[in-house]
């Protein structure tokens, strides 16, 4: 689909259920992210701009697509400020970036190093040893041989005079022994590795393979150590969830979705050129950060809801689905008694949020209501393929079935400077096939959606 530049900055506004409960008024009218089909939208609004207000806008287009307080862009584009009034441009994007609640300076866009970030252990050793090894990976990817040697000796001293600290954390000090002793005999041959890609001529392929086999070994390693600080969970932990949402499906743990994508009419996905006759994404959905969240896409992957569901939206910004076909804008279910159901019969779920620090998530309320913006959360949308959960704009309770997979890009969306860190509750993220996003398009047929591992971890309502 093509955007007029100012469309990005429309994207930018706020995420919303394609039909999202919202009245269907003209006073009321959403911009393009409101919209199940939003291009004639931005082409009629951005027609009735004044063409110096446009020039204005356009400018800045790109810079404040994500930084722009969301109250300022809601609504129709004659709400927007007028040249005369640039001023409150310019005061919500410092604001913005006072507030970022980004990771540092240096973006953490792996998943599974923010899967690991996320879990609910507090060992400083271990958060070390995850540093110098996930900085190996950032180091090789980089070609950045030294510094990555420099991390490997550095892993492999924490290994060697910590492991005590480390495994007192466990539930079982054996195995987190017996881990990190597998570890340790893996970093010899990355060792290895990455010396004779030192020695080879830059660029040329006995480097590339070199660097190539460096980086699947630490991959072998991080997977090692996510092992290891699942074990660090102290046994029986939930994250705890107020009583009034005893009667919603909650995810007490981790689980794992497989998701099959096909086009229609025999196409095929396109990946750099690279042809697929199907896209396969497998994602972690996280019930420590989102336990309501989580629990309510987990039970209705089950349910086959999103089987043979086609993709409603994709517009360069985001992937979204879960709008079932006819007047219902969720999945019509038993609804919860605190929460209540859509006009159609929807079962909704609350706004869930949880702040890095705190015990547990806080629900219905956005994370500026509580007087708390730019606070980091535990799981960012910094991540490309982080899934957020879809809801109308004004009511925080209104999410039924309709998620979003965030096409992350750190010059459109940088983490910290945005408007959806805590205003909507990322629920996971794609671990392995985040590439298909870039050639899912509207249309595209969700062929399969299946929970793989942590099924067991789904509680169903008392």
């Amino acid at each position: 689909m093509r955007f007029h530049n100012l469309s990005l900055f429309l994207l930018g506004s706020q995420i919303a259920s394609t039909s999202a409960f919202a009245p269907q008024t003209v006073q009321n009218a959403r911009t393009s992210l409101y919209a199940t089909n939003p291009q004639q939208n931005v082409v009629d609004t951005i027609e009735s701009i004044d063409a110096t207000v446009k020039g204005a806008l356009s400018g800045m287009a790109l810079a404040a697509a994500l930084w722009t307080a969301p109250a300022l862009m809601a609504g129709t584009m004659d709400q927007f400020p007028s040249v005369a009034s640039n001023d409150a441009f310019s005061s919500s994007i410092a604001s913005a970036k006072e507030m970022a609640s980004g990771s540092g300076t240096r973006v953490n866009k792996d998943p599974e190093s923010l899967l690991r970030y996320g879990l609910p252990i507090k060992n400083k050793e271990v958060r070390d040893l995850q540093k110098s090894i996930e900085d190996i990976k950032i180091n090789v990817s980089s070609k950045r041989k030294s510094a990555a040697l420099d991390d490997l000796k550095k892993a492999r001293g924490i290994i060697n005079t910590k492991e005590s600290k480390m495994t007192a954390s466990c539930r079982d000090a054996k195995v987190c022994s017996d881990i990190l002793a597998s570890m340790k005999s893996d970093l010899e041959p990355l060792e290895g590795t990455l010396r004779a890609s030192v020695d080879y001529q830059s660029g040329s392929d006995q480097e590339r393979k070199a660097l190539d086999d460096s980086y699947l070994t630490q991959d072998k390693i991080q997977k090692k150590l996510t092992t290891l600080e699942e074990q660090m969970i102290p046994a029986g932990y939930q994250t705890p969830v107020p009583s009034d949402y005893d009667d919603l499906p909650q995810l007490k743990g981790r689980a794992t979705v497989e998701m099959v994508v096909k086009k229609t009419g025999g196409e095929k996905f396109d990946i750099e050129g690279q042809l697929f006759n199907e896209a396969k994404m497998k994602m972690i959905i996280d019930g420590y950060a989102a336990p309501v969240t989580s629990g309510n896409f987990v039970d209705l992957v089950q349910k086959g809801f999103y089987t043979d569901m086609d993709i409603q939206r994709s517009d360069g910004f985001v992937v979204q689905t879960g709008d079932p076909k006819g007047e219902a804008d969720g999945y019509v279910g038993t609804p919860s008694k605190s929460v209540g159901a859509g006009k159609h019969g929807e079962r909704l779920i609350p706004l869930e949020i949880f702040p890095q620090g705190d015990k547990g998530p806080f629900y219905e309320t956005t994370i500026e209501d509580e007087g708390r913006g730019g606070e980091a959360t535990v799981l960012p949308f910094s991540s490309y393929g982080a899934m957020g959960w879809a809801r109308e704009e004004y009511d925080p309770n209104t999410g039924s079935s309709q998620f979003f997979w965030l096409l992350f890009d750190s010059d459109l969306t940088p983490a910290g400077k945005n408007v959806l860190d805590g205003r909507y509750p990322v629920f996971g993220y794609v671990v392995e096939g985040a590439d298909f996003l870039r050639d899912v398009k509207e249309g595209d047929i969700i062929a399969s959606a299946k929970v793989t591992e942590g099924a067991e971890n789904l509680v169903q309502p008392k």
